[in-house]
């Protein structure tokens, strides 16, 4: 029984010893009987014509039990919001990797050989690589459909391969630029980068006649299952009664887990071989055929006074979506509205392109957008304070928003403690002190707004009195499962160890939108709380007559009904009452907040002028935060984004070929080791009450976004070289040195 608060402590995760253990069930982990494994046969090319397909050598090898081709199946597509990518290439390819025919087989060597045996022969067309290139109007149109594409913004952007033209706009950009003393411009590159989850997409489908409940069932490491289940119920024009996702462990997400991947395929390989077929991709496929982070071209401009005041900026982001868009929650990229940043201007315009090229289609990653504009603002905001002669840290300061003030697209928040975070982080990094030859430091800055959806849980309660968390939500593991069961236990006044989470299907509860934007705190947070605070009310309730008091005089507490100096324990109660009655439930849509979450960011690196190569030597990180509900998993979550973004910065890319991915083995794409990983400072201002339960506010984003932007402008106060292309590399920073030398 709890003896102080189950909020606000360091609770170790629940997940944590079935992981190491091997216990966890993962999809690929799944196994039914007379299960088949599928494989995928993809395209070599990046875009071409379908001439024709043979694979009757392929169904004639023994062992094969489907082989299945656009032929096969209903020429209907599929995506979350952008509804444009067919389940099996039809006619054409557009991205080397794409799907053009699967098999499912007694076993993965099987499939290997048949898919030796398609014989597919291709015309090849003019393929565009370039997303600038792809919006001239002389190229090649990769989707001649695509006004009729549902989830198509509206109305079409009318500009080549374009599907989405969104405008942010404020004031009066030409009349704030004629105000403007000086106005300066530049423009930024940033690359192509892969989530890195250990884990692979995988997925299990059993549409077979002895299917359990005469369902489709379904296993995939997806975090978002009823959107899921919606998105393939329209495909297969199947019933979403009729389609029960079932829970399992998911091996790291960072926003990759969130498309269908194969699993709206695997439903035809197992409806075609009438039996379970499951589909585990490889790395060499993950990092061909993923959903990675878009790649952006980006160009800001900016008018200031003389003193530094900025007046206005207008910016440019053009985001190559590759072959398709399914793979976004939404088609655009909200994150392209930080491309003026944090800070006050009476004046400003974004425009945000998002563009299909024959490149692997792009998804979303943790904070989707932020990390390629984030480095591009703060790096200009670096470049326009060296050109005015001012000191960088002063020139934000000047700048940056503070309360009352609109955003630079007349957002009104409330809260605003972003110039705190540059304060306090500037504080810790010693800013203005000297520092040695070759080093350097560095600042960025972002805000965060807190993201909502739907959320149910049921909480009931097992004969011994303890508390069962009942949700149809998988954990990516970001620890918001043990998160969860703290506020259980914190209304019901019990230790966390006594609350128990139980995930049910689909089938079982009501929507839940999911983990991602920041929502999990505060949407799935506020379900649980008020269904523990009804199971409290029933508790109360069935107490009163026990313990002969009225319920206004009975609580809860240390895990008991005390009322007029006598207890019963839940048990007790549960035993008297029964547990059907003794069930608290809830389902609920928070409001979004007006108030957003602010992160500062200064990286201290030194330059070796002889190679080039970056040591940072530390990152100091500022959030402004509500409550902390667990310190624990909420410095993870800082300390991983952290590194995360030093990856983006330093390391990683996917290198891309004339549309081939070159990089694909974690041999070639690199990713931080601990021995990468510099000494980490976490500052924590602690801002007003926040919007999720208990006065918190949700961290899983901010800290990736401006590691990039911060070691960028640490490497130029280093050495004086500016890199404006991602990922800042030691072979980068020495072309940069050589070319000062030869000036």
């Amino acid at each position: 029984m709890a003896t102080q608060s189950a909020i606000g402590q360091s609770i170790t995760s629940g997940e944590g010893p079935n992981k190491v253990t091997g216990k966890s069930i993962y999809t690929a982990d799944v196994s039914l009987p007379g299960m088949l494994w599928g494989k995928i046969l993809r395209s070599p090319y990046p875009y071409a014509r379908i001439v024709s397909i043979d694979k009757s050598k392929a169904e004639a090898l023994p062992g094969v039990y489907a082989v299945v081709t656009s032929q096969d199946i209903p020429e209907t597509k599929i995506g979350r919001r952008m509804v444009d990518m067919p389940i099996l290439a039809q006619e054409v390819v557009r991205f080397v990797g794409e799907k053009v025919a699967a098999v499912a087989a007694e076993s993965r060597d099987i499939c290997d050989e048949a898919l030796l045996l398609i014989e597919v022969e291709y015309e090849e067309l003019d393929a565009v690589f370039d997303a600038e290139n792809a919006m001239d109007p002389s190229a090649p149109n990769l989707h001649p459909d695509m006004e009729s594409y549902k989830g198509l913004p509206q109305p079409p952007s009318g500009i080549r391969n374009t599907f989405a033209h969104m405008t942010w706009e404020k004031g009066d950009i030409e009349q704030g630029f004629k105000d403007s003393d000086l106005i300066f411009e530049h423009s930024f590159n940033a690359q192509l980068m892969h989530q890195a989850y250990i884990e692979p997409h995988a997925c299990l489908v059993d549409a077979s006649p002895s299917a359990e409940g005469g369902h489709v069932n379904i296993w995939a490491n997806n975090k978002d299952p009823y959107m899921l289940r919606d998105q393939v119920s329209l495909a297969w024009d199947v019933p979403t009664e009729s389609i029960v996702l079932h829970p399992t462990a998911i091996g790291g997400d960072f926003g990759g887990k969130g498309s269908f991947m194969d699993v709206p395929l695997c439903y035809y390989l197992s409806k075609h071989s009438g039996r379970a077929v499951k589909i585990v991709m490889d790395y060499i496929q993950e990092l061909m055929a993923g959903n990675p982070r878009h790649p952006a071209v980006m160009t800001i401009k900016t008018g200031v006074m003389k003193d530094g005041t900025i007046v206005a900026r207008q910016a440019r982001a053009v985001f190559d979506s590759g072959a398709y868009g399914a793979f976004k929650p939404r088609a655009y990229l909200g994150g392209a509205d930080h491309l003026c940043g944090v800070y006050k201007m009476p004046h400003a315009k974004i425009d945000s392109y998002t563009v299909y090229t024959n490149n692997v289609p792009r998804g979303h990653m943790r904070s989707p957008a932020k990390p390629q504009v984030v480095f591009a603002v703060e790096s200009h905001m670096d470049m326009i304070a060296q050109e005015l002669g001012m000191d960088a840290y002063a020139f934000r300061l000047k700048n940056v928003m503070r309360e009352g003030d609109a955003s630079p697209i007349g957002h009104h928040w409330a809260q605003i403690k972003a110039s705190e975070t540059l304060e306090a982080a500037a504080k810790a990094a010693n800013v203005g002190q000297p520092l040695p030859a070759n080093t350097g430091i560095g600042m960025a800055m972002t805000d965060l707004v807190q993201g909502t959806g739907q959320f149910a849980a049921k909480i009931g309660l097992t004969e011994d009195g303890n508390p069962e968390l009942h949700m149809a939500f998988w954990d990516t593991g970001t620890g918001s499962h043990t998160v969860l069961r703290q506020m259980v236990a914190e209304e019901l006044t019990l230790d966390t160890s006594d609350v128990q989470i139980v995930l049910e299907t689909t089938a079982n509860m009501p929507f839940s939108a999911g983990s991602g934007g920041s929502r999990v705190t505060l949407s799935a947070g506020k379900a649980v709380v008020a269904a523990a605070v009804n199971l409290r009310e029933k508790l109360v309730e069935a107490a009163s007559p026990l313990l002969d008091a009225p319920e206004e005089q009975v609580s809860l507490q240390n895990g008991l009904l005390v009322a007029a100096g006598r207890s019963v324990t839940v048990a007790e109660v549960v035993a008297a009452t029964g547990t059907e009655t003794l069930t608290g439930e809830a389902h609920q849509t928070p409001n979004a907040p007006d108030l957003t979450s602010f992160c500062t960011q200064i990286a201290e690196v030194h330059v070796d002028p002889e190679t080039g190569e970056i040591t940072v030597n530390k990152i100091i990180s500022a959030h402004d935060i509500g409550a902390i509900l667990n310190p624990l998993n909420h410095q993870g979550q800082v300390e991983g984004g952290l590194i995360q973004g030093l990856g983006y910065a330093l390391m990683e890319e996917l290198e891309l070929e004339d549309g081939h991915i070159s990089t694909l083995s974690f041999g070639d794409y690199k990713i931080p080791t601990s021995a990468d990983v510099p000494p980490m400072e976490t500052i924590l201002v602690q801002g007003d009450a926040g919007p999720a339960p208990y006065e918190s506010k949700g961290i899983g984003e901010s800290s990736n976004i401006p590691v990039a932007g911060a070691i960028a402008n640490a490497v130029f106060d280093a050495v004086g070289v500016r890199i404006t292309d991602l990922p800042v590399t030691a072979d980068k920073v020495l072309a940069g040195l050589r070319a000062k030398k030869s000036v």
